[in-house]
């Protein structure tokens, strides 16, 4: 683990400490239960495969106000306009970013974007308890992640079993062939190669080109970090890579809807 994860990863520990404190486990395992009772579950892995299947790029189009790398990435950061941005400009589903203290993110934000607009929702926080898995689906996330740098292989099958028992769909996130490897032995079918070094912080999209030939048919592989012009595209279409995980280069963007359409056309 990198020492910027490493941190990460403590403070989330701190974080779930003090929470449970201020609210039980089991109350938001009610709220939980009452949303999927109420049929509030919206298909994250059905969405993108829908996509797929039109022939179109799948894209997971990501509200993120700041990174601990590049700092504020947008002021004028109003999550309910930038989904109803990304959902007019063909976006698959969201990714919301909910960590406060790296990424300036909010539990609130995932709220917001996911009641402007039908698209299913990505809870993008660092998954390290089941306290966190709960949670999310009570907040009306439809997915989580799970980043196999920061959890051990009993960790990452907990908490994917957890998340499934709340119906949420769960994308694994790998860097290299080891973790890939150990990805694998989970259940889920939507995992995510992210092409961002996480010690040096370099981006190179021959990540997920190397990795590719290690993934099996059956995955629904999602390319993420990196993609930020028509030929990065147009790259990992032709390798036969057609689901995107893209934030910076829309964030950026006056108007991220009109520009995930252009990156996309």
């Amino acid at each position: 683990m990198s020492d910027i994860l490493q941190r990460i990863v403590a403070v989330k520990h701190e974080e779930v400490a003090a929470a449970r404190g201020r609210r039980s486990l089991a109350s938001w395992r009610d709220e939980a239960e009452a949303r999927n009772r109420a049929g509030d579950l919206r298909g994250f892995e059905a969405a993108l495969r829908a996509k797929v299947a039109a022939g179109r790029a799948a894209v997971v189009a990501e509200v993120k106000k700041a990174s601990p790398s590049k700092g504020v990435l947008r002021e004028h950061f109003v999550p309910a306009e930038i989904a109803a941005s990304y959902e007019a400009g063909g976006a698959a589903a969201l990714s919301v970013l909910t960590d406060e203290r790296f990424f300036q993110g909010s539990a609130a934000f995932l709220q917001q974007a996911r009641a402007a607009c039908a698209l299913p929702v990505l809870r993008k926080d660092f998954m390290v308890n089941e306290y966190q898995v709960v949670e999310a689906r009570a907040l009306g996330a439809d997915c989580i992640l799970l980043i196999a740098a920061c959890l051990d292989d009993a960790q990452m099958a907990d908490l994917e079993a957890c998340a499934m028992a709340q119906g949420l769909a769960v994308l694994v996130e790998v860097h290299d062939a080891a973790e890939l490897d150990r990805a694998l032995r989970l259940k889920t079918p939507l995992l995510g190669i992210n092409n961002r070094n996480l010690k040096t912080f370099e981006v190179t999209l021959d990540t997920t080109i190397t990795l590719l030939p290690r993934v099996p048919a059956d995955r629904l592989l999602v390319t993420e970090s990196g993609i930020l012009v028509r030929g990065d595209v147009q790259r990992m279409r032709e390798a036969e890579v057609h689901a995107f995980l893209v934030g910076e280069a829309f964030m950026r963007a006056q108007n991220p809807g009109a520009a995930l359409a252009a990156l996309f056309a």
